[in-house]
């Protein structure tokens, strides 16, 4: 299994950027003792480095270039993978990362591809937000880092994902290292889209744009991994709308879909403003139940392929060599606990916003595409309540509500300021 298994929808972009690892792992592979002495041209593994290229303006999704393709295959400094939720941005990203890093350019089973997969590489580094905004101390860090020797391989690879988070006095400290990088230095960057970024970045980096997989791709993925029954494979891909993670949680944990179906409740059964303050409590508390079910269960399997890249059995106390090591991954896990709060919200909102787009379309008249199929009735009687203007006003406080979240606003008075454009202040006959 490479290191491109588990990636759904990107087959055209993954093909390219196969290719382009490949090329790069074998210009400076061990030549073969056997080979002809035409081989002596070759670089050899002491001698050759990476071909590295800025890229120019006008570089983007189209990994490998337009010519021929036995020709030099150069690899940009800087790549930008943008997409949106879902879509496997950030596992695209370190996939290809890992595949830059192997000497054989991603086989997935040699001991740089195991380190890279468990965040353990010397040459892998990645910045992941665990706070709302990626801090400027954070990307100095990061940065610093960026002027390394490689320690076991020929490049070092810098991801940051959620690049979006920085602010613009932020990304201009990254901006200088993306200017001018050090020979060996390889940036990738993840956002929903170039226009997050500053005009100033994205003149400076290779864009790879990844599309959103279908729902059919989507649920084909978790029936292959999961063994999930094809019905609910096909409902759990639907009512995430692609989002490949959210996705396989829904089809293979039906507390998830119980939590998922609750958040849905409370907005149905909003009807006055007594019920706004008590809705907004219990969406909080499903936010909750299920970062935390999500905390344990990545915490548990993160654990488990910690302990193992280290040796240590995880039911053995751990040695005193070990135990600072210890202590910083299991700080780095607490650390995460707010942002998966966050991301529960954005969840939940976003599952909210499919009913609205449900309810709008029930209520001009077109009942085909429904993400909530299950719950049509319920969503037909609650859109015939309110005007098609309604609906427009509720998805645009989802939208708002959204951008609350993102400004450090309590999830709390975010969903109370939702849940309030839902009442039925007029209702249709």
């Amino acid at each position: 299994m490479d290191v491109w298994q588990g990636l759904v929808g990107q087959t055209e972009i993954i093909s390219q950027l196969r290719r382009l690892a490949e090329a790069n792992a074998a210009r400076y592979r061990k030549p073969d003792p056997s080979a002809d002495d035409a081989s002596a041209d070759s670089p050899s593994a002491d001698d050759a480095s990476p071909v590295l290229a800025q890229p120019t303006a006008g570089d983007e999704t189209r990994v490998m270039p337009e010519a021929d393709p036995d020709s030099d295959i150069r690899l940009a400094h800087s790549w930008l993978f943008t997409g949106p939720a879902g879509s496997g941005r950030s596992n695209l990203a370190l996939a290809f990362a890992a595949s830059l890093l192997c000497p054989d350019g991603g086989c997935g089973s040699c001991q740089s591809c195991l380190m890279a997969r468990s965040g353990n590489h010397p040459d892998l580094r990645v910045l992941r937000t665990e706070k709302v905004i990626i801090e400027i101390d954070d990307v100095r860090d990061i940065v610093a880092a960026s002027y390394l020797s490689p320690s076991i391989s020929r490049l070092r690879i810098q991801v940051i994902e959620d690049a979006d988070r920085m602010s613009e006095r932020t990304s201009n400290v990254l901006l200088k290292a993306i200017e001018e990088p050090p020979s060996s230095t390889i940036w990738i960057l993840c956002s929903p889209s170039e226009a997050d970024m500053l005009p100033t970045i994205r003149s400076r980096v290779r864009t790879v744009r990844l599309s959103t997989p279908t729902v059919e791709q989507v649920a084909d993925f978790i029936v292959t991994a999961d063994g999930v029954d094809p019905a609910l494979a096909m409902r759990s891909a639907r009512e995430a709308q692609s989002h490949i993670g959210m996705a396989r949680r829904l089809a293979t944990d039906a507390d998830s879909r119980a939590r998922r179906d609750a958040s849905v409740l409370v907005l149905l059964g909003i009807v006055s403003s007594s019920h706004v303050a008590k809705g907004a409590q219990d969406l909080v508390a499903i936010a909750e139940q299920d970062t935390q079910a999500a905390a344990t269960l990545r915490t548990e399997r993160d654990r488990s392929e910690f302990f193992r890249q280290l040796g240590l059995p995880l039911d053995a106390p751990v040695p005193a060599q070990y135990r600072a090591q210890v202590k910083a991954f299991d700080e780095s896990n607490k650390r995460l606990i707010k942002r998966s709060l966050l991301d529960g919200v954005d969840r939940i909102l976003l599952d909210l916003e499919s009913v609205g787009r449900d309810a709008l379309l029930v209520r001009m008249g077109v009942n085909d595409g429904l993400i909530n199929v299950e719950r049509a009735p319920e969503i037909t009687a609650w859109a015939a309540k309110r005007t098609p203007a309604q609906l427009v006003g509720y998805l645009d406080a989802i939208a708002e509500a959204l951008t609350r979240t993102t400004r450090n606003v309590t999830p709390l008075l975010a969903f109370e300021a939702m849940l309030a454009a839902v009442i039925d202040k007029e209702a249709v006959s």
